[in-house]
This record gives C-alpha cells, structure tokens and sequence, in this order.
C-alpha cells in the first residue's frame, strides 16, 4: 500500500513536469524578434564573406561586425532571465524598460548602486549629450554631441561603470543599436545628466 501511495505521488509529479514546465526553468528568447534579427543579420553577413567591401566593410570592420552579431545571438541563445541594466557609476540612469505584456518601453530613471528587477526587460540606456561615453569593451571613449538611446538584445546583462581616472562611463557590452533623434519610436529627450541626477529614481523596476 505504501509503495503504490508512493507510486502515485511520483506518477502525478512527472505529469506536472510534463504539463507545466517548471517555475524555475530558463526562458527561450530565441522565439523573439531580436533572434530573428540576429540571425538575418548574420546570413546577410556571411553572403558577404568573399567581397566584404561591397557591403560597405573593411576586411577588419566586416570580422569585428560578424563578431558582435555572434556574440548577440550567443547572449540571446544562452540567456535565462530577461535583460537586465545594472548602474554602477556613480550617478543617475536613464534607462529604456518594459514589462512584458503590460507596459510598453518607456524612461525610467536607475539609482547608482542599483539593477533592474529582472521581471522587467531593461532594453538600454538614454544617453545625454556631453556624455563621455565608452560604448563597449573595444569601443574608444567619444563626447557625445547629441543625445542617443542605446538598445541590447534579449537576456543582456549590461552594466555601466564609471571610469575613476577620466569620469567616462563604460558599458561591459556594446549595444546591438544606436539610435538618434528620429531613428526610433523611443522617446529621445534633451536632457543633460544633471537633469537625470535630478530625476527621483522609479521604484517600480527595482526588485
């Protein structure tokens, strides 16, 4: 009698599994659209191999170009949590987020010290003019002289740091996007980093 109590309890275990995957399983990011545009990105890329000039790269520019989308579609193959921003500098951040299926990709603003509740996509940062800004680990440091919104693919865990010797802030990844005023339906607005120090942090994206 206790074996087939036992018995039981096992079979309706294994049918749960089966059912419903677990709470604690990885997400598949590669059903969404940053996949598909990884991956095309890439075909498009290697059809170019031969004659890279004709699609406007050095050979060098084409090999660094190949390896960012690689390593975007390795990040998205192997992640298991939704991307997360991480604000390690020692002031304010813009930041572009959304919360699956109830809030569209909208500014919010990150405390230094703190990372976005991975219940949130955090999908990239606002960028002030007269930033000084290392946009990657084999990016040089550059003044910005317009505002810009970086974007990072599905299950990216970006972090900004600030430089102790030159006050750059430098990001870990480099954004799969840059965009401009115009260049996207994000919200670009002028704002200098005072004006986001000045911002009260939104506790809504915070864990």
């Amino acid at each position: 009698m206790k074996f087939l109590k036992i018995a039981l309890v096992a079979i309706v275990l294994l049918g749960n599994l089966i059912i419903a995957p677990p709470s604690w399983a990885g997400k598949d990011f590669t059903k969404g659209a940053d996949y598909a545009e990884v991956t095309q990105a890439i075909n498009q890329l290697v059809q170019a191999k031969d004659n890279p000039e004709q699609a406007g790269y050095t050979p060098e520019a084409y090999q660094q170009r190949l390896s960012q989308l690689q390593q975007q579609k390795y990040v998205i193959e192997t992640a298991r949590k939704r991307a997360q921003c991480h604000n390690e500098t020692t002031g304010t951040l813009a930041v572009y987020a959304n919360k699956p299926k109830k809030s569209p990709t909208q500014l919010y603003y990150l405390a230094a010290g703190e990372e976005t509740d991975d219940d949130w996509d955090c999908d990239g940062y606002y960028l002030p003019a007269g930033t000084q800004v290392v946009l990657g680990p084999n990016a040089e440091a550059q003044a910005l002289t317009e505002p810009l919104a970086v974007k990072f693919v599905d299950g990216t865990q970006s972090i900004v740091r600030t430089n102790p010797a030159t006050g750059a802030i430098e990001l870990n990844v480099a954004p799969a996007h840059v965009f401009k005023v115009g260049e996207t339906n994000w919200t670009i607005p002028s704002l200098s980093q005072a004006d986001v120090n000045a911002q009260t942090p939104s506790p809504q994206i915070i864990d």
